[in-house]
């Protein structure tokens, strides 16, 4: 069975939890942890260059794709952000690049850093079929977001409608980064009726309770690239105003 058609059948049935390492080392902690599969971060990798969320290069997202896979004997997931639209061959074009990297799935997202806001419903749903045609060729699990509650937009209704558009256009999987509140997620999970995606949340329900309302996958986002910052500049600081190493214990 391939890495794409193992990723796909983890969706089928039951729950799972897919982490979003940054690098190599990250990453194969985490296979070695025993998780089914692992997911890109576009903030968690942008920063790890420097850079910030939304700023990665397709290039370079490509590039970490294929240096992850290269080491990763289990599904890697990509968030490709909005697929690249204005770079060359547009986002068919990357999808065939992930592809190559080899990429088990990918995501499409709703928001336009250059416009800062969300995109039409028409234009989004069109950009979401234009990527599960591309995904067809190889099987490649399409996860399509919808990012309102990421950008203070608390409307659940609308929300919802665009992603039974975005599951009518092809997608595999849904996703609304951002909702915590579990009459929420259980509401999206009953009305699109498609595998759903659900970004852990400090303040959220558990994976167990997750698994209750009938969502079948959860990510960390970059939880854990912040988690580890915060860890690193913790220890930094008592090295730099103290001189001591009790980080190190």
């Amino acid at each position: 069975m391939s890495l794409i058609e193992r990723f796909s059948q983890l969706h089928q049935d039951g729950i799972f939890v897919m982490p979003n390492p940054w690098d190599r080392g990250s990453a194969l902690v985490l296979e070695q942890m025993g998780f089914p599969a692992l997911a890109t971060t576009s903030a968690g990798l942008g920063r790890s260059l420097g850079k910030d969320d939304q700023q990665v290069t397709r290039d370079e997202l490509v590039r970490h794709v294929a240096e992850l896979t290269g080491v990763l004997s289990i599904p890697l997931n990509v968030d490709a952000e909005r697929l690249y639209p204005d770079e060359a061959g547009g986002i068919a074009e990357s999808v065939r690049l992930l592809v190559e990297a080899g990429a088990a799935g990918c995501s499409i997202e709703d928001y336009s850093p250059s416009r800062q806001s969300i995109d039409g419903l028409g234009s989004a749903t069109e950009a979401v079929a234009t990527a599960a045609a591309a995904c067809r060729a190889s099987g490649l699990v399409l996860t399509a977001r919808a990012e309102n509650h990421l950008y203070g937009i608390d409307d659940l209704d609308d929300t919802i409608a665009r992603l039974i558009s975005y599951r009518d256009a092809g997608a595999d999987v849904v996703y609304a980064p951002g909702l915590v509140d579990a009459g929420d997620i259980e509401k999206v999970v009953r009305e699109v009726g498609v595998p759903v995606n659900v970004l852990a949340h400090p303040f959220g329900p558990t994976v167990e309770e997750l698994g209750d309302l009938g969502v079948r996958r959860v990510s960390t986002g970059s939880a854990l690239f912040n988690a580890t910052r915060r860890t690193l500049t913790s220890a930094a600081q008592e090295l730099l105003e103290f001189g001591t190493s009790n980080y190190a214990v």
